[in-house]
């Protein structure tokens, strides 16, 4: 059965020291780093995405000067800049699949990406008969959520691998970890994944 890892925005601009720090970023960079090293070759495809913001304008709504933090946020992550880059403590040597997303709009789930070929995570899991991901990253109660579901939306039987993943705020991230059980996701250790 073919299996894909989806690494969702480990970038600088989400872990500390970051516009959009979230507690517990590098370390979440650290582990998935050490995870690939032992765990690379049990997947066919390993897809890590990035938001990949345009520097001009507010990106459809998505930046504000007075963000509330659910729709609209601080500027993070602009196209080039460092903030968008990977975070150094991730090593993407075994990512098969660059994925930008939120280019000019608000994206939170990878799905809504494409790598600069054109390709979507869709396409990539279906070319590649995927039938299960793990997925690991940035944020639990953001982007993550918004990427497991679309992954389970995509038919693809989902695990969220809890201590590979940081959340902006503890209860919001449980309560995105018992939507995703509820919509048929399972949560598991990186030690049992």
């Amino acid at each position: 059965m073919s299996r894909a890892l989806l690494i969702v925005d480990v970038q600088n601009d989400f872990t500390e020291g970051g516009a959009l720090a979230v507690s517990g970023g590098d370390a979440v960079a650290a582990a998935v780093t050490t995870f690939l090293a032992a765990h690379a070759t049990d997947y066919t495809v390993i897809v890590a995405s990035r938001d990949w913001h345009d520097p001009d304008g507010d990106n459809g709504g998505h930046f504000a000067e007075t963000p509330d933090f659910v729709d609209s946020w601080p500027v993070h992550c602009f196209a080039g800049t460092e903030g968008a880059e990977y975070d150094p403590l991730l090593v993407t040597d075994a990512v098969t699949h660059h994925i930008r997303k939120g280019q000019g709009m608000p994206a939170y789930s990878m799905f809504e990406g494409t790598t600069d070929a054109g390709e979507t995570v869709g396409t990539i899991l279906t070319a590649a008969g995927v039938l299960s991901a793990d997925i690991v990253g940035i944020a639990t109660d953001h982007c993550v959520r918004a990427s497991a579901l679309d992954a389970i939306a995509h038919g693809v039987h989902v695990r969220i691998v809890t201590d590979l993943v940081a959340g902006v705020a503890p209860e919001p991230s449980e309560r995105a970890l018992a939507e995703l059980v509820h919509a048929g996701a399972e949560l598991v250790e990186s030690a049992n994944a």
